[in-house]
């Protein structure tokens, strides 16, 4: 449940940034890497075009120590929301920021590498 917010211009908003990394080597293998990102802006609507902006920005190419070029680029924002609690204190040692549900813990231990024990 979210408080009603202070009357402020701005709003802060959770946003989840996927991003995927290619190369030139042969036998690369993909790899993902899922951002959250907090973001303030006056709207949903801004805070979207405002994720969106960040992650074009954030994409990158560089060498490896193998001499392979690698490429992190935006895949996809998958969600923005509105943080749980709009007046963040920064006081507070811990504040609940987001919270997205699932019925299927399965899947998702399937691709959660910190769950299943898959080595990066």
């Amino acid at each position: 449940m979210k408080p009603e917010s202070t009357n402020k211009s701005e709003s802060f908003y959770i946003a989840i940034i996927l991003y995927k990394s290619s190369s030139n080597a042969p036998d690369y293998q993909p790899l993902y890497q899922e951002i959250f990102v907090l973001i303030k802006a006056a709207s949903l609507e801004s805070a979207k075009a405002k994720a969106l902006n960040h992650g074009k920005n954030e994409s990158v190419s560089y060498i490896n120590e193998n001499g392979e070029i690698i490429t992190w680029s935006l895949l996809q924002v998958v969600d923005i929301n509105s943080v749980l609690y709009d007046d963040i204190d920064s006081s507070e040692d811990v504040v609940d920021l987001y919270a997205r549900h699932f019925r299927n813990y399965d899947a998702y231990q399937s691709f959660e590498p910190l769950l299943s024990n898959e080595e990066l």
